[in-house]
């Protein structure tokens, strides 16, 4: 699995966002994902709008992904929620 697979599938799950992933052994991943579809959502509602877009590849080609969850006005303020 490489950061370029997962941006695009977070993207094609949640077009209006802005992806940024990291990692470099194929199987732990990070992600800061910036999206307007996170406003008024707690966390682990954004974290789960995230793991639904990469689907089956959780728990197997992805072991791990730690996710920072902003929208854009959190994002811009330096601040946010998980």
């Amino acid at each position: 699995m490489d950061t370029q697979t997962i941006t695009d599938l977070i993207q094609q799950g949640l077009p209006d966002a802005v992806v940024h992933v990291q990692g470099d052994d194929g199987v732990h991943f990070e992600a800061l994902v910036v999206s307007p579809a996170f406003a008024g959502k707690l966390p682990l509602a954004r974290h789960r709008m995230v793991y639904a877009t990469l689907g089956a590849l959780m728990g197997r080609e992805i072991h791990a992904l730690a996710l920072d969850t902003k929208t854009p006005d959190e994002h811009a303020a330096g601040a946010g929620q998980g």
